[in-house]
C-alpha cells in the first residue's frame, strides 16, 4: 500500500518505477486509492524491485483508514492508455496517472484543445505508426533446413515498445512455422504453438548469423520441455536441434507422412509437411448435394487465416465468373486439391508457392473423401494443380485440357483457369480473355449436368 508523508514535503516515490503498463496500473490503483495527487508522485524513481526506502525514520507514513475505491474506466480509455504506455516518452507514466486522476475527479470530458489529451493522442499515433513500420520493414531470414528451429529469424530496433503487438501480428500470419524476432530490449520466440517473451538475446543483427547464433539458440532450445513431464504440457516434441517436425509415426516418408495413414479428421492430417507451416487446414464448403464441384489449387493467405476456401481476391473473382455463367455459387461445392497453405516469406507477406507433386498426392486422400461424400456429376478443375489432382496424374497440361470436357471415372471433368491467374495477368486484354474462358467453362459444366454418355 502506498502512503503519504505529512512531515517532509516533496514528491512521494512509488515503490519502483514501472517497467510495463501492468506495473503502472497496479501502482496507479494504489496511489489513487490513497488519494495521492499527481504532483506528489515521482515516476522517474529508478527501478529497484522492492519498495523504495524512506529517507529518514522520523518520516513516519500515515495510511488512510478509508481509501477511495479505484476508478472504473471505460474500455476505450483503457485502450488509449495502454497504447500510449508503449511510447518511449520520459513523461508517459506521469501523463497517464494525471489523466486518470483527472477522470476520477470529474474531468471526464476530453477536449481536443486540452494539452494532456493532445499529448495522449500524439503518443498513441506515434505507437501506431511504429507498429505499422515494424510490420512493414521487418525482414525474416530463413535458416538452413538442417539447422533446427527457429526456421526464421529477424532483427529490428523499434523506436517504441511495440514488439508484443507486432509479434501477435506475425503469429496470425505465419501459422505454425517457428520464428524469432530480436530487438535491443526484448525478444519473442514462436514455436508454432506458444509465444515466448524474454529479454534481449542478441546485441545486433550480426549475431543472428554465423558463430554468434549459438548463445541465443541455446536459450531458444532451453525454453521448451525435452519430453513428457519436463515443463509445461505443450505439443512441441520436435524442437531439438536437427529434428524435423512431422518425424515419427506421422512423418516417415519423403513427404513427411505415410500416404497409407488415414487420419480421422483433416485437423489431424500429417500426410505431408505443409501442416506445420499453415495456420490451419482448409476444407471444402458448399452444398453437400452439389452437382458441380469446383476444385482449386490450395488455400491462399486469407483462406489460411479464415479457415474457408475462396474468401480472398480469387474468391471474389470466382463469384463474378459464376454470376456471368449463370451458376449459383451457393449450389456448388468449392474445395482445393491441397488443404494447407504453402508459402514463402517476402518481407512481411506470405507469398504463394506451388505445391509439389508429392504434396498433391498426399492430399488426394481428402479430395477422394469429398468426391465420395458430395457425388458431383461435373468437376471443374481450376488450374494445373487441380487438374493433376483430379485426374491422378502429373502427365497432363492445362493447355491441352483448357475448355474441354473429359469423361473420367464416371464424371465429367472441365478445365478452366484458376481465378488467381486472371488476377495476375498484367495485360488487360489477356485478363478479359481469361475471364471469358472461365465463364465459358462454367457454362459448359452447367450444360453437362445430367448429360449421360462418354466423351
Amino acid at each position: 500500500m502506498y502512503s503519504i508523508e505529512p512531515i517532509r514535503p516533496g514528491p512521494v516515490p512509488p515503490p519502483a518505477a514501472p517497467r510495463s503498463f501492468a506495473e503502472w496500473r497496479e501502482a496507479a490503483r494504489e496511489l489513487l486509492a490513497a488519494g495521492v495527487a499527481p504532483d506528489a508522485v515521482d515516476w522517474a524513481a529508478p527501478f529497484s524491485g522492492a519498495p523504495a526506502a524512506r529517507p529518514a525514520p522520523h518520516n513516519a507514513s500515515i495510511q488512510l483508514n478509508k481509501p477511495a475505491p479505484a476508478p472504473v474506466l471505460p474500455r476505450w480509455l483503457m485502450d488509449l492508455l495502454h497504447a500510449a504506455a508503449c511510447c518511449r516518452a520520459p513523461d508517459r507514466w506521469a501523463l497517464l496517472y494525471r489523466l486518470v486522476w483527472r477522470w476520477q475527479h470529474g474531468e471526464q470530458a476530453a477536449s481536443d484543445r486540452d494539452p494532456d489529451w493532445q499529448r495522449l493522442h500524439a503518443m498513441v499515433a506515434a505507437v501506431r505508426r511504429e507498429e505499422h513500420d515494424m510490420q512493414d520493414k521487418i525482414r525474416f531470414h530463413e535458416r538452413a533446413a538442417d539447422a533446427g528451429p527457429p526456421r526464421f529469424v529477424a532483427w529490428y530496433a523499434p523506436a517504441h515498445d511495440v514488439l508484443p503487438q507486432v509479434a501477435e501480428h506475425f503469429v496470425s500470419r505465419m501459422g505454425r512455422v517457428s520464428w524469432m524476432i530480436a530487438t535491443p530490449d526484448a525478444s519473442v520466440l514462436w514455436d508454432g504453438a506458444t509465444l515466448h517473451n524474454c529479454g534481449p538475446l542478441v546485441a545486433d543483427a550480426a549475431e543472428l548469423t554465423g558463430d554468434g547464433i549459438a548463445p541465443w539458440l541455446d536459450y531458444y532450445r532451453s525454453v521448451y520441455p525435452a519430453g513428457p513431464g519436463q515443463g509445461a504440457q505443450r505439443v512441441i516434441p520436435l524442437l531439438a536441434a536437427g529434428t524435423r517436425r512431422g518425424s515419427g509415426a506421422a512423418g516417415d516418408d519423403a513427404a513427411g507422412g505415410d500416404p497409407g495413414q488415414h487420419p480421422a479428421t483433416l485437423d489431424e492430417c500429417r500426410r505431408c509437411d505443409l501442416w506445420q507451416h499453415a495456420t490451419q487446414p482448409v476444407g471444402g464448403a458448399g452444398s453437400k448435394r452439389a452437382r458441380i464441384m469446383l476444385v482449386g489449387e490450395q488455400p491462399g493467405d486469407q483462406e489460411d487465416i479464415a479457415g474457408a476456401p475462396f474468401v480472398g481476391p480469387a474468391g471474389k473473382l470466382l463469384d463474378r465468373v459464376c454470376e456471368a455463367a449463370g451458376v449459383d455459387r451457393r449450389a456448388v461445392y468449392v474445395t482445393n486439391a491441397v488443404k494447407h497453405f504453402k508459402w514463402e516469406p517476402r518481407g512481411k507477406r506470405r507469398m504463394h508457392k506451388t505445391p509439389a507433386q508429392r504434396e498433391i498426392e498426399a492430399c488426394s486422400y481428402w479430395l477422394e473423401k469429398e468426391l465420395a461424400q458430395v457425388k458431383p456429376q461435373v468437376i471443374v478443375a481450376m488450374g494445373t494443380t487441380a487438374l493433376k489432382s483430379v485426374l491422378g496424374t502429373s502427365h497432363v497440361t492445362l493447355k491441352d485440357m483448357l475448355g474441354r470436357a473429359l469423361r473420367h471415372e464416371g464424371r465429367w471433368v472441365v478445365t478452366i483457369y484458376h481465378p488467381s491467374y486472371a488476377l495476375r495477368v498484367p495485360d488487360e486484354a489477356a485478363r478479359k480473355q481469361a475471364f471469358a474462358t472461365m465463364v465459358e467453362g462454367l457454362r459448359m459444366a452447367q450444360e453437362l449436368v445430367d448429360k449421360p454418355g462418354a466423351a
